[in-house]
């Protein structure tokens, strides 16, 4: 993510530690896996991220349809960093209010 040109929070693998970036960090997007250690999942991070109106993106191999409720979309696995990148300038216009195509394995929910 780094080099694409943004700054990461953090790398999480738990739900805890999730939440605790949520709570304690300005965060502008959420890029979630559904699988995580421990018993909760990234649907759950997602849902602590859209409590406190940060937008997420899932990045995972097979997006439950729960995911669009907690979610602007998911970018479906494998992707290449092009893909990921594309998927990112999406879902900022997304967000800015603007219509636009999904790239390639991209999944839009908003």
């Amino acid at each position: 993510m780094e080099q694409l040109g943004y700054e990461v929070v953090g790398t999480r693998d738990t739900y805890e530690d999730a939440r605790r970036d949520i709570e304690f960090e300005q965060i502008d997007l959420v890029l979630a896996d559904i699988q995580l250690s421990g018993t909760k999942s990234g649907i759950d991070v997602a849902e602590a991220a859209k409590a406190r109106g940060i937008p997420v993106l899932f990045a995972t191999g097979n997006p439950p349809s729960e995911c669009a409720i907690y979610a602007v979309g998911a970018l479906v696995k494998p992707y290449t960093d092009k893909q990921l990148k594309e998927a990112i300038q999406v879902v900022e216009k997304v967000l800015e209010g603007d219509r636009v195509d999904a790239p390639k394995g991209l999944k839009l929910y908003a």
